[in-house]
């Protein structure tokens, strides 16, 4: 029998330790892999929600459980920086949230509670700042360096975007716009509004038809605030208006309420006003479940906005349809 020697033993335990060194180093990737998997596969749910929040009946409920979703969809970004699925919910999230709720309670308190509404106003302006900073993140994973080519050159730098961009591209221009209506004394903000429009501009050239009309609604808005001197403003919006009840076969009242805001509040259309919301009010929210949400949320705009009209028209009312 062949006995060890005293100088054996350690070189044993020795390389008893060499080779358990790549088994841990297995384990623990192994272990990483399935937090990660796990992180990725809550975060392709997480990505879901909106489908079952859309079809809600109560914003209210909606609106109070939004906090949570948008703090759990960041938590698991801080593990999975780069889930397209995640930054995309992340994106749209907050922009409807601030949308929805923020800012609508800012404006609602305008005239009752004017320190109240700055400071919420403020708060929408930051939460759609978060919105964007996710779009971008979510656009360069796809694109590598395109905020870069975006910021020196928007409508070149936008080519290389394809139809599988558009949710995320729709959802980034949409929050970095309603950011912008809400720093009109900040010049470095409103300055980038022309990136806004290359982007929009954009995602209506690769799906016009994107969410029922989406885009065109916003292009409603979008027109009329393109830079003084461009003509046809309103022609232009009209005719977005237009396709997007037609996309949405009448039944969203967010074009509604849209072109009654950005148009005939503008060309001081009281009557037009007074009809677009009046039908955004007669459409009913049940009809397509998909849409419950944000009808309800559009057609509490639309009662606001109508207490509103003595304050936003001033002399007789102009007749006209839309």
């Amino acid at each position: 029998m062949i006995r060890a020697t005293p100088f054996d033993q350690p070189m044993r335990r020795r390389d008893r330790f060499l080779i358990a060194l790549p088994i841990l180093a297995v384990v623990f990737a192994h272990g990483c892999s399935l937090q990660r998997l796990a992180v990725d596969r809550l975060g392709d749910a997480l990505a879901k929600q909106g489908e079952v929040y859309a079809a809600d009946d109560d914003p209210d409920l909606v609106g109070e459980a939004a906090p949570f979703s948008l703090k759990l969809i960041e938590s698991l970004l801080a593990e999975s920086p780069r889930h397209p699925g995640l930054l995309l919910a992340a994106t749209r999230g907050f922009t409807q949230y601030s949308y929805g709720w923020i800012q609508e309670k800012a404006d609602e308190r305008r005239n009752s509670d004017p320190d109240g509404s700055a400071y919420q106003q403020d708060r929408a302006r930051r939460l759609y700042i978060r919105a964007r900073n996710y779009g971008l993140r979510g656009l360069e994973v796809a694109h590598a360096g395109l905020e870069q080519s975006v910021r020196s050159d928007p409508r070149h730098g936008l080519q290389q975007l394809t139809r599988s961009d558009v949710p995320l591209l729709y959802w980034t221009a949409a929050s970095w716009g309603l950011a912008i209506s809400l720093s009109k004394d900040q010049p470095e903000a409103v300055a980038d509004l022309p990136i806004v429009e290359a982007m929009m501009d954009r995602a209506l050239e690769l799906d016009e038809s994107f969410e029922r009309g989406a885009i065109h609604s916003a292009m409603i808005t979008l027109e009329m605030n393109r830079a003084a001197g461009v003509t046809g403003r309103g022609a232009r919006a009209r005719r977005h208006f237009d396709r997007a009840v037609e996309l949405s076969e009448g039944k969203l009242a967010s074009p509604f309420v849209t072109f009654a805001e950005a148009v005939s509040v503008e060309t001081q259309n009281r009557a037009e006003f007074e009809t677009l919301l009046g039908r955004a009010l007669a459409i009913d929210a049940d009809a397509r479940p998909e849409w419950r949400l944000e009808n309800r949320i559009a057609q509490r705009r639309a009662r606001w906005l109508l207490t509103q009209v003595d304050d936003l028209f001033l002399g007789d009312a102009k007749e006209g349809k839309p």
